[in-house]
């Protein structure tokens, strides 16, 4: 019976074992397509929205706000951001072939723009909050807020590169099965992780809980204002940072509580999948931060008639959006609480 039984146990732990090796097969299959179509798909999309977003701020903007200059700022470091993922997904299909240097600085860039860019959401917020809440106030210390900005904006780049530089010292390339590039330190690791969700997603999160309830609490007292639009705005604003971001974090953080999540092949699935949907903000930012703007869509046409495409002019919905730009302008409460006047 003893040998009857032993064989019964070895029999299933070979099954097991087999099943075992068959998922993880099936994952890196996925993995394989999944990740470079992805990291493909956000690289060209967030290249040409914030390409687009950066010329036209620069060479079409004339009169910029502090909005207007955390706006600049932020399409920057999404675009260092996506610049990178071409590697990334090459190396998800093969192995890292670019070296220790290399593996060293796209982790750091990595890292860094993605500080910059959550932090930047984060001044965006803060700032709309002030605009519409201190309206009077915020339209009268406009020249000492622009100073107030850049002054921000430097310290939001340099705690980013702060943040990023145990990426670079501890980031190397390992050898395995395959050569892969991460950081190889559990401990150092495990204060990254801290960082990142504590600068890259509690803080942004906070900041857009708190600022756009005030915020929503203020416009529904504004009597002659749109207001149903800058409702519209605020929930698509939060409701894609949710969708994109909550995913993934909530999957890094359940990860960190016990390491046997790590040998779990439907965890290895979350991850993969989260990972992608969050790095979708960089082609969504774009959208959400820019070209909702009355002032961007109508720099935007100008561009499109300077380089020679075919030009229509606007149609009669432009021409209202330039209407009500006009009679919100009117007021100083009324402009500094437009959410589409970017």
């Amino acid at each position: 019976m003893a040998e009857i039984h032993t064989d019964i146990v070895e029999e299933n732990f070979y099954s097991d074992s087999n099943d075992s090796i068959q998922e993880d097969i099936h994952f890196q299959q996925f993995r394989k397509f999944f990740v470079p179509c992805m990291y493909v798909v956000v690289f060209i999309c967030g290249l040409a929205g914030n390409f687009l977003v950066l010329v036209i701020h620069i060479f079409y903007q004339k009169r910029k706000s502090l909005t207007d200059m955390f706006l600049m700022n932020l399409p920057l470091a999404d675009l260092l951001f996506v610049c990178t993922l071409p590697f990334w997904a090459y190396a998800s299909i093969h192995e890292w072939v670019f070296g220790n240097i290399m593996c060293k600085t796209l982790l750091g860039i990595y890292t860094l723009n993605f500080y910059t860019s959550m932090l930047m959401l984060t001044c965006i917020t803060v700032d709309r909050f002030i605009a519409v809440v201190r309206a009077t106030k915020a339209y009268n210390e406009q020249a000492k807020r622009m100073t107030w900005g850049k002054a921000i904006c430097l310290t939001v780049w340099v705690v980013s590169l702060l943040a990023s530089l145990p990426q670079v010292i501890y980031g190397n390339v390992l050898h395995l099965d395959r050569s892969i590039c991460r950081n190889n330190d559990e401990e150092i690791f495990t204060v990254i992780l801290a960082t990142q969700m504590t600068l890259g997603f509690f803080l942004p999160l906070l900041a857009m809980i708190v600022c756009y309830s005030v915020i929503i609490k203020t416009l529904l007292h504004v009597r002659g204002f749109q207001k149903h639009k800058s409702l519209k705005i605020i929930f698509l604003v939060v409701s894609v940072f949710l969708l994109t971001q909550t995913p993934y974090n909530l999957a890094k953080l359940i990860g960190s509580t016990s390491w046997e999540y790590e040998t779990m092949i439907s965890f290895d699935y979350a991850i993969t999948v989260t990972e992608a949907i969050a790095y979708l903000r960089a082609c969504l930012n774009p959208v959400l931060y820019a070209f909702v703007g009355v002032k961007f869509r109508k720099n935007f046409w100008k561009l499109v008639k300077d380089i020679g495409c075919p030009y229509l002019g606007p149609s009669s919905q432009w021409k209202s959006s330039e209407d009500t730009s006009k009679t919100c302008s009117a007021s100083h409460n009324a402009e500094v609480t437009s959410m589409f006047q970017l």
